[in-house]
C-alpha cells in the first residue's frame, strides 16, 4: 500500500496523535494485520506500508528506487506459498517418567572405577553418556506443538466460533445466499467482541500483575521480535563456524571448560564473537 499520509503514527509503539490515524490503527488491529516496514523512504517518513497477517511475508528491505521516483523502493518476500514447517522438536514428559528405574540404572554403574584417573572433560562425557542413556529408557518424549496452531491469549472459544461464523456468512454472501447487510452486521459483532476480548485481557493482566507476574511477562515477551538462531562463532583455530551442529559442539566444549582449571582464550573469544553477532 503506497503514498499513505499518516506521519503521526508510531509503528513501533502502535500509537498515533490524530483521531483519523488512531482509527486506521484500530482497523488494522481488528483485521489482525501487521505493518512490516520500519525504515523511512523519504525525509524520515514512511510512505509505503506492507500490511499483512503474521507469518505471510518477510525479509522486508528498503533500498534503491524505481525510475525517477523520489523515494526508495520496498522489497519483501511472500511466504504464503511455502508449506508450513512441521515441528520435529520433542520435549521430555517428566510427569510420566519412571524415576525409580532411573535411580536403579544409575546406581548399577561403577562410578569409582569408570571415573578414576580421568580428567574433568572425560568425567563429564562419561557421566553425560550414562545419564542420557538412562533418561532415554525412563522418560517419555512428546512432540512439541508448533506456534502456528496456538490461539492468542485473548481468543476465547466463543470468540473463535463467532469468527468462524463470519467466514461462513461471507461464503454465503458470495453465493448469493445472504445479503450484504447481514454480513456487515456479523462483521460489526465480531469486531466489537474482538475489541472487548483484548481490553478484557489487558485489564486482567494489569489487575493481577502483582500476583501473576509470569502471565504478564509472557504476554510482553510474545510482542517482542526475538532471534531464534545463533550467529557465527569462532573455533579454536580462529575460523568461522556456520553449521548448527558445529556451533553446538563448540558451545558444548566451552561450557565444559568451566570444570577445567584452565580456559582456552580462543574459546572465550568465540563466545564474545557470538554475543556481538
Amino acid at each position: 500500500m503506497g503514498d499513505f499520509k499518516h506521519p503521526d503514527i508510531c509503528w513501533k509503539g502502535n500509537t498515533a496523535r490524530h483521531a483519523q490515524s488512531r482509527r486506521f490503527l484500530q482497523s488494522t488491529d481488528d483485521n489482525f494485520l501487521t505493518q512490516l516496514v520500519e525504515e523511512p523512504m523519504r525525509r524520515e517518513v514512511l510512505l509505503d506500508f506492507v500490511l499483512t497477517n503474521k507469518g505471510l511475508a518477510g525479509d522486508v528491505k528498503v533500498e534503491g528506487s524505481l525510475g525517477c521516483r523520489d523515494h526508495e523502493m520496498v522489497e519483501f518476500r511472500i511466504l504464503r506459498g511455502r508449506s508450513r514447517a512441521v515441528s520435529r522438536i520433542t520435549t521430555l514428559d517428566f510427569r510420566r517418567a519412571n524415576f525409580g528405574l532411573f535411580r536403579d540404572l544409575l546406581g548399577t554403574i561403577p562410578w569409582v572405577r569408570d571415573l578414576e584417573g580421568k580428567g574433568a572433560q572425560e568425567i563429564w562425557s562419561i557421566f553425560k553418556h550414562h545419564f542420557l542413556r538412562a533418561q532415554d529408557w525412563c522418560v517419555l518424549k512428546n512432540r512439541k506443538s508448533s506456534k502456528g496452531g496456538r490461539r492468542p491469549a485473548w481468543m476465547s472459544k466463543e470468540l473463535l466460533e463467532k469468527l468462524k461464523g463470519k467466514k461462513e456468512v461471507y461464503s454465503m454472501w458470495k453465493k448469493g445466499m445472504a445479503t450484504w447487510e447481514e454480513y456487515k452486521n456479523v462483521v460489526r459483532v465480531c469486531r466489537d467482541a474482538t475489541r472487548k476480548a483484548k481490553a478484557h485481557l489487558a485489564l486482567n493482566l494489569a489487575r493481577d500483575v502483582k500476583d501473576k507476574k509470569k502471565g504478564f511477562f509472557k504476554y510482553i515477551s510474545s510482542k517482542r521480535k526475538t532471534r531464534e538462531n545463533v550467529g557465527p562463532l569462532l573455533n579454536e583455530v580462529g575460523a568461522l563456524v556456520m553449521e548448527d551442529t558445529e556451533k553446538a559442539e563448540l558451545l558444548n566444549a566451552f561450557f565444559a571448560s568451566v570444570f577445567t582449571a584452565k580456559v582456552d582464550p580462543q574459546e572465550s573469544q568465540a563466545l564474545e564473537v557470538g554475543e556481538k553477532v
